[in-house]
């Protein structure tokens, strides 16, 4: 009976120390990078520029992109506006902030980069 207390008083410890300092949400970030779209990346196929390009690839069904340095971000957005500012800065410098997990930003907003 006393072990079994101590495994769970134990075990009760270490869930308490992992939740206290584990964020329960995360907090957003914001990232400058070039608009791209999931499909492309950071290098283009089509012939002309990366805007146009871009813009083919979403409308084909490809999910817009930000890359930053060497790593491809996905971007998931339902919000009109935020679609919007990803397509006027396609190909261009733009700051996005949102939830980033692994590889997906989830969008809050979109500004121009610098």
């Amino acid at each position: 009976m006393k072990v079994r207390k101590l495994a769970v008083g134990i075990l009760a410890t270490l869930l308490f120390g992992a939740l206290s300092t584990s964020p329960l949400w995360a907090a957003d970030q914001t990232m400058t990078g070039k608009v791209s779209d999931s499909m492309c990346g950071a290098k283009h196929q089509m012939a002309g520029n990366d805007a146009s390009c871009t813009r083919t690839c979403v409308k084909g069904g490809s999910k817009y992109a930000l890359v930053v340095g060497d790593k491809v971000y996905t971007l998931e957005t339902a919000d009109k506006t935020a679609l919007d500012k990803l397509d006027e800065f396609a190909g261009a410098s733009a700051k996005v902030t949102g939830e980033v997990k692994g590889d997906t930003i989830t969008v809050k907003s979109v500004a121009a980069g610098s």
